[in-house]
């Protein structure tokens, strides 16, 4: 079995069960996908603590768009907008260590 969810055949989603979601954009350097993952996750618990507060809500609309989840789809961007994308700051919540 592969690692991860499995993906459309152009790469372009992921489908978990059953349904399609934009894959994240495969491009990002690792370092930066990892940090701006923990960034998101960071958003989810601080939407979980906030019960769901528009300002939690717009940290994580942030680190999906800069993950290429949401927004423009990163396959319809160029080299440049991608990095640009990619390399946007992206604020961890408040309240996060």
């Amino acid at each position: 079995m592969a690692d991860g969810p499995e993906h459309t055949e152009d790469g372009r989603y992921i489908v978990v069960k059953g349904r399609r979601w934009r894959a994240t954009d495969p491009a990002i350097p690792e370092e930066r996908n990892a940090e701006l993952r923990s960034i998101l996750m960071a958003w989810r618990r601080e939407v979980r603590r906030t019960e769901g507060a528009p300002e939690s809500r717009a940290g994580v609309q942030a680190a999906k768009v800069a993950l290429g989840e949401r927004g423009t789809p990163w396959w319809e961007q160029t080299d440049e907008e991608r990095r640009a994308r990619w390399e946007t700051d992206v604020a961890r919540p408040d309240s996060a260590e």
